[in-house]
């Protein structure tokens, strides 16, 4: 996806939306810093594909990632991408996946909708 992501940025193509449902980057805390870097660099190219005022869709089914991690990361992601971003809404799992009180990584499902300016 990376490589496809780039591509279409040399071509110059523009989207009006776009949705980024990539597969778990971090399985232990070990890999977490990388997975970081991982989701920043695929929203950051996303971002930079989308037409003024286009939309993101951007997920992480990744538990050790926190909704509040994952919302930086898309921050940081847009102001690497020279653009200004709003999220309009976020997104978590559904009430069939209910999250021990004891185990917050079983939050896994997390994502947001972004406006991009």
């Amino acid at each position: 996806v990376f490589k496809l992501l780039r591509a279409y940025r040399e071509h110059g193509e523009k989207f009006d939306v776009i949705i980024m449902d990539p597969p778990k980057f971090v399985e232990n805390k070990s890999q977490l810093m990388g997975a970081c870097r991982g989701y920043k660099d695929i929203n950051m190219l996303a971002i930079q594909l989308l037409n003024p005022g286009g939309i993101l869709l951007t997920f992480s089914c990744s538990g050790l990632m926190t909704s509040d991690l994952f919302q930086k990361i898309i921050a940081d992601a847009a102001i690497d991408a020279g653009r200004d971003g709003q999220f309009i809404e976020q997104f978590r799992q559904a009430a069939d996946h209910p999250v021990i009180a004891t185990y917050p990584e079983g939050l896994y499902l997390k994502g947001f909708a972004c406006r991009v300016m």
